[in-house]
């Protein structure tokens, strides 16, 4: 272990009878960065923070918190703290009594517990609603609420489990850029477990891909989306089309397909406005698929449909070529 806050999970495993959901993963979580643990429904992401925060027993292997093993710790002793996805606040306590409410059970005076949870309600703008019941708060404010309720401890790591999910799309692109904005201030390190691509890509200092109970590929975000190792990776992240070579599978990026005079035949299947770009699918002879993003006013200039024609390209220096 290094010095400082660094987490580590060395051969971690979790069984639940003969079913393996996490399989022996070893991973460094860099002091003070974002990270994400990206993957589909099962992939082991959820069970692998429940087992950071204490919530789940370890079946093999340890986790290592500043370099103290905190694998058999209850939740409250190890300095992770936890924001579950469905908010879990006390209905019947007001804003400030739930943020307080871990201060409370550790017995501190009510003056100071107070005082501290005040601290942590003006970090997240909500010292105006400290009177009010969760009831009476939007899903954003009470979003809030559980993100100074887990802060309050001062915990080493902050494990949020699909902290946005409830959210609609405009408040959670809203909160993505509060949360990033948070950690930078706390300098502490953030654990975001999701299955959306972009909220990764958006949020991430680091992106942790799993499936099947196993890390498939970890990295800085953009090493990630520009660089898959495995096939798996590079249909999760989106925005790249996987082809068959003669020795081997490559990707290549939707924004490096064009269409052209020349290159590979293609039947168009569907057309989709996105704005500033036009997704562009097209069926090749061979049965493949392959994504086009093409600018929109370029592609307005030739407009295409479903069922055209048409020829694909691309520079084969954009092709990457795929490890497993």
């Amino acid at each position: 272990m290094r010095t400082g806050y660094d987490l580590e999970l060395v051969h971690l495993t979790k069984r639940y009878g003969e079913t393996v959901a996490v399989r022996d993963l070893n991973h460094v979580f860099v002091k003070g960065s974002y990270v994400c643990l990206l993957g589909p429904s099962g992939c082991g992401k959820s069970s692998t923070l429940r087992m950071i925060a204490g919530h789940e027993d370890v079946s093999d292997g340890s986790i290592v918190l500043d370099g103290q093993d905190v694998s058999k710790l209850p939740p409250a002793q190890r300095g992770t703290a936890m924001m579950f996805q469905n908010y879990a606040l006390f209905p019947h306590l007001s804003v400030r009594d739930n943020v307080a409410f871990s201060l409370r059970m550790k017995g501190m005076d009510k003056a100071t517990r107070h005082a501290r949870a005040g601290e942590l309600l003006e970090l997240v703008d909500m010292t105006h609603l400290a009177e009010r019941l969760p009831a009476q708060l939007s899903g954003g404010q009470q979003q809030r609420v559980a993100l100074a309720r887990a802060l309050v401890t001062q915990p080493k790591v902050l494990l949020l489990d699909e902290p946005l999910s409830a959210l609609d799309p405009f408040l959670r692109i809203r909160m993505r850029t509060e949360l990033k904005k948070l950690q930078r201030e706390l300098g502490i390190t953030f654990i975001h477990v999701t299955h959306g691509q972009d909220e990764a890509l958006a949020l991430a200092d680091e992106i942790v891909v799993m499936n099947n109970a196993v890390i498939e590929q970890a990295g800085p975000a953009r090493a990630v989306w520009a660089s898959p190792r495995t096939e798996f990776v590079a249909r999760f992240i989106g925005g790249h089309n996987v082809i068959a070579l003669r020795d081997g599978r490559a990707t290549v990026r939707a924004d490096a397909v064009r269409l052209a005079d020349d290159g590979l035949t293609a039947t168009v299947i569907a057309v989709e406005y996105q704005g500033a770009s036009v997704a562009v699918t097209s069926k090749l002879e061979s049965g493949d698929e392959v994504l086009a993003l093409l600018p929109e006013d370029q592609f307005f200039k030739a407009p295409k449909s479903p069922g055209d024609a048409v020829r694909l390209a691309w520079d084969d220096r954009r092709l990457h070529r795929l490890e497993a």
